[in-house]
């Protein structure tokens, strides 16, 4: 392979001292960008390789599939714990290091000397990333937590009002938390390597998991509930029409705009469900004819609702899961799964595309302790002062709007870089319509909580690109930008010239950021995407909800985790141009992205022929594992508080039945392995839930948490401020917006060692704020800004 097309993260190597989901997906994206990973384990194995999510059994001497996925192209060194030479051995090989990725789980990282601390202490070059539950300090920092009970206490099983209010609280299904941590862990970790480059010196990166949940999983719930005085939803529920039974299928439609609503109205034939007389919102409107909608789908095929939806510019999608997506049109022509180069089985592929192709070509997993690894010396230049913030001097255009691309680019901007904010007065950024305040108050549109907490240290340009003029400075922006991000629909830059080619010959070593919702090519190439649409196609769905109903829609995560996969492909084209002087296009569709996190899925039917399938709140990794209802009232008077409690262990399970009194039921030998407890769930659940239904969920924490039992309030999510770990690691910052006023705005899940920046150092624009700044930079004059202005080309107010 040629010089050009080397791969970005050749000469990297990274020790992976972690288990379980999170830290391997972490280390399989910078192991596709081509890192040198070393998986260090104890002469056991990571507890990952005997994993099955459908309880499939794994042979003695072979690996789980979803292991062999996320393995690819890594090595493995056995070391003894016990042993101190072998623990010497690990640090001869983290002495050669670039980085390390470290989480809680294993003999081998929990030894004394392997702590995240004392690895730092002792390779002060290398870049350490810790992935915790709660963070490494604080005063939550030891407490016992499984991705179940993070979702309960990040607000995440609430979202933005998901689910049926009749019923318990539904967690998302999947363990996506510990798959999103992964991806952010990547992200830190390829941020560090940047200032590493400049420096020469490493650090230690503490990522909360807990901290991602809230990103990913609920909506900037503080900040909204703080300048509004309101939650976005007071009450959960389902989102109608949803996911509908079809004649032949699960099909999935929805309504994000007042546009959308009435497309469908008029698609269905019942235009008189449009009443501009009462101003009733759209949920409340889809759920009084909701028996209409669902009988209406119910008489068509899955192809002929959606024919139907798409014709009218509705977001829609089937419902995918394991045995069926990799036989749907478009991820077939796209070519999305492949086979795992070991083992066999269908896995998904990249969740980006780079161009040129510099991603290494997946390679067989490692089986245990197959490798024996030289360390290496490293040739490290002296130790500089710090540059700064590590995207400083970087400077983006960002073209993107709702949640997806500002969510990438927001980390870019939280982290250092110059990022304009393109918006127009025809087209402002959709997020500053999320507020429900009323066209006639005066600056509406500079008062939505969404907007503010995206966008800040973002400088907002307005400039119609649909106009010859506006066009034109669009160019000339991007001849001073070094990335360009969007999230249109492929057909939108595409009619206009301004595809990554045209970019190309304005700029050459410019990297595209490119987010579309399906891809640049395909059947559903220009099909309308939102975050549900995407969840829906990807399987995201398929695992949330109750077994006796249709799936819900997370409703969430679909945009969160598109920006957090565009942001590690561009950090990957970053690293190809600081070594070749190359620009690059990456293609970052958000199902491709949302795919990669619903792997388990297509993996578990491919090689074991099993199809997972929601649960409510039971889940393959704890039994049991449920939410009970607790004594207290909500704060609206209620009865919808609940407590959410996980056992992985054994041993948690003893500490629960001491709890709880020791009881006949409790004390049943049969419960005393997981196989057992997993059989007679519906029972456990029934005494738990009386057990909890006589205490307050604070009663219930403070018995089980101090007894090393994973367990949560959950949380709404604009309570999150109750949390004192959030407080200790300094996770909210105030800020004053000029219209909206002041507020806490959460920040990033990860703490770096030697930065104590703000995260937020400027509040999010107003419409238009810099169009002097940024035009003037370009050499307009005064004189030629007003004509702008003038024409409509440029503009600080909607222009309606």
């Amino acid at each position: 392979m040629g010089a050009a097309h080397e791969h970005p993260l050749s000469g990297y190597t990274v020790v992976d001292l972690s288990s379980g989901i999170a830290g391997a997906y972490c280390t399989k994206i910078l192991a596709d960008g081509g890192a040198s990973v070393v998986k260090a384990e104890p002469p056991e194995g990571d507890d990952l390789r005997r994993w099955s999510a459908s309880g499939a059994e794994i042979a003695a001497g072979s690996d789980g599939a979803l292991f062999s996925f996320l393995a690819c192209s890594k090595q493995s060194v056995v070391a003894d714990p016990e042993d101190d030479d072998a623990v010497e051995r690990v640090h001869a090989l983290l002495a050669g290091a670039d980085a390390v990725v470290w989480s809680r789980g294993s003999r081998l990282a929990e030894h004394p000397r392997l702590a995240p601390q004392a690895i730092r202490q002792a390779h002060p070059r290398l870049t350490v990333t810790a992935i915790t539950p709660f963070g490494l300090d604080g005063p939550w920092h030891d407490k016992p937590a499984t991705e179940f009970t993070l979702q309960a206490w990040s607000g995440g099983m609430v979202g933005i009002g998901r689910g049926d209010p009749g019923r318990a609280p539904v967690h998302v299904g999947g363990q996506v938390g510990d798959w999103l941590s992964g991806a952010y862990a990547a992200a830190a970790t390829l941020t560090s390597r940047m200032q590493s480059l400049r420096t020469g010196r490493g650090r230690l990166i503490d990522l909360s998991m807990l901290e991602v949940h809230i990103l990913t999983l609920t909506y900037y719930p503080v900040t909204f509930h703080e300048l509004l005085g309101r939650p976005f939803r007071s009450v959960r529920s389902l989102f109608v029409p949803g996911v509908a039974t079809a004649k032949d299928g699960l099909v999935a439609i929805g309504c994000a705009t007042g546009q959308q609503w009435s497309d469908l109205c008029a698609m269905v034939g019942h235009p008189e469900w449009i009443d501009p007389d009462k101003p009733i919102s759209i949920m409340e409107t889809a759920a009084k004819v909701a028996p209409e909608l669902y009988a209406w789908v119910r008489e068509r095929t899955v192809a002929e609702v959606r024919e139907l939806a798409s014709s009218f510019r509705i977001p829609n999608a089937p419902v995918s899961h394991g045995a069926n997506i990799a036989g749907m049109d478009h991820f077939a022509e796209r070519k999305m799964f492949r086979p795992n180069p070991r083992d066999g089985f269908l896995q998904p592929d990249f969740p980006y595309r780079l161009s040129p192709a510099v991603l290494r070509e997946p390679e067989p997993a490692p089986r245990l302790g197959e490798h024996v690894v030289e360390p290496k010396p490293r040739q490290d230049k002296e130790s500089s002062a710090d540059s700064g913030l590590p995207f400083a001097g970087l400077r983006v255009l960002d073209m993107t709007a709702f949640w997806a691309g500002p969510s990438g680019t927001h980390l870019l901007a939280m982290l250092g870089a110059e990022v304009i904010h393109l918006e127009s007065s025809t087209r402002p950024d959709g997020t500053r319509m999320i507020a429900g305040i009323p066209f006639t108050e005066p600056q509406w549109w500079e008062q939505s909580p969404i907007f503010a907490a995206l966008n800040t240290n973002k400088k907002s340009v307005t400039l119609n690109f649909q106009t010859e003029r506006g066009l034109a400075l669009v160019c000339d922006l991007i001849a001073g930008c070094d990335v360009v991000v969007e999230n249109y629909t492929p057909r939108v830059l595409d009619q206009i010239g301004l595809d990554y080619e045209a970019i190309k010959a304005i700029r050459p070593d410019a990297i595209m950021v490119r987010m579309p919702g399906f891809g640049l090519d395909g059947p559903w190439r220009d099909a309308a995407a939102f975050a549900y649409v995407i969840e829906d196609a990807s399987g995201l769905t398929w695992l949330t909800g109750h077994p006796d109903q249709n799936p819900v829609e997370p409703y969430t995560l679909g945009d969160p985790n598109a920006g957090l996969h565009a942001l590690n492909g561009l950090l990957l084209a970053l690293e190809h141009r600081r070594k070749t002087g190359e620009g690059m296009l990456v293609e970052s569709a958000m199902v491709d992205a949302a795919v990669n996190i619903a792997a388990e899925q297509v993996i578990e039917h491919s090689a074991y022929g099993a199809l997972l399938s929601r649960d409510g709140n039971h889940g393959p990794v704890s039994a049991p594992q449920n939410v009970y209802r607790t004594a207290e009232q909500d704060e609206y008077g209620g009865r919808d508080s609940w407590v959410a409690i996980a056992v992985s262990t054994d041993e948690q399970w003893r500490a629960l039945a001491a709890v709880v009194g020791k009881p006949d039921w409790a004390a049943d030998p049969t419960l005393s392995d997981a196989a057992g407890r997993r059989a007679r769930q519906g029972e456990i659940d029934e005494h738990l839930a009386q057990w909890c239904l006589q205490r307050t969920g604070d009663e219930v924490v403070d018995r089980l948490w101090p007894a090393g039992v994973p367990v949560a309030k959950v949380l709404n999510p604009h309570r999150q401020p109750e949390i004192p770990q959030l407080d200790a690691r300094g996770f909210w910052e105030t800020v004053t917006h000029p219209v909206a006023g002041k507020g806490r705005y959460s920040t990033l899940p990860m703490r770096f060692s030697d930065s104590a920046e703000p995260a937020h150092r400027r509040h999010a624009p107003l419409l238009g704020e810099h169009n002097t700044e940024v035009l003037t930079g370009l050499g307009l004059t005064e004189e030629e800004i007003a004509s702008l202005a003038e024409e409509g080309v440029i503009g600080e107010h909607p222009a309606w």
